[in-house]
């Protein structure tokens, strides 16, 4: 990963990946839309507002993967001094909070038909992907509120690390204690257990997602190092 430490290297690179990653990205998006609203089935219990799950499933991974992605290349950036490790971080907050956002906002719409609540606090799945978005905007205060920026990165990679431990509970939240969400049916041991006909556009949105997710990614990435090179080339200009 080192080769690509270099911030030169990695603006050549990304600005080859970024064109195919956004055009495959829209078309999985599109197909995977077309897929959820016009061919998946109704399900014989919830009806039509079944098909909030094609958005909710995926938006909930993304939440969960873009902290796991922020607390990696955190450890990355700690450990082996990554130069462009805490970049990463930073680029990967705002958009996995938006993630976050996105699933609570649609599993409120899921759980007023279903649960006839929008919120339920005694949910613990609920309550802590609430905390996930916590987490990921105290994250992103540290870059805020820290001039230093080699001090931020290192309270910033701290805030992300603690964090990460919110992660296997609202994985296991529905095992270890009493929830209105059902257990896992797509990341199971013996297999999934939602029908095709729903599973294929299911996988179809959560890869769109994914592509998309890594796409936003790489140009705020891009755009952070155009703005400390601008800033270098400020600071330059000014003890001159």
């Amino acid at each position: 990963m080192h080769k690509f430490a270099n911030p030169a290297r990695f603006m050549r690179l990304s600005k080859l990946i970024l064109p195919w990653a956004f055009g495959l990205s829209m078309a999985l998006l599109g197909v995977g839309f077309y897929l959820s609203l016009f061919v998946a089935p109704e399900d014989y219990q919830m009806g039509s507002s079944v098909r909030i799950m094609f958005i909710h499933v995926p938006s909930a991974y993304m939440a969960m993967f873009g902290y796991a992605m922020m607390a990696v290349a955190s450890v990355v950036g700690i450990i082996w001094k990554h130069p462009l490790a805490d970049q990463a971080a930073r680029a990967t907050a705002p958009v996995g909070a938006i993630f976050t956002v996105l699933a609570l906002f649609t599993g409120a719409l899921w759980g007023k038909p279903m649960w006839g609540a929008y919120w339920v606090w005694q949910d613990a799945r609920l309550t802590s992907v609430l905390v996930l978005l916590f987490l990921y905007m105290g994250y992103m205060a540290v870059w805020q509120t820290v001039d230093d920026q080699t001090k931020a990165a290192k309270i910033a990679a701290i805030v992300a690390l603690v964090g990460a431990i919110n992660l296997p509970i609202i994985k296991f939240s529905v095992e270890w204690w009493s929830t209105l969400h059902q257990p896992a049916s797509l990341l199971r041991l013996d297999g999934p257990t939602i029908h095709p006909d729903m599973l294929w556009p299911l996988l179809i949105m959560i890869a769109g997602f994914n592509i998309y997710f890594l796409t936003v990614v790489l140009w705020r990435l891009q755009s952070q190092i155009l703005r400390k090179r601008l800033r270098s080339y400020q600071m330059q200009q000014g003890e001159e």
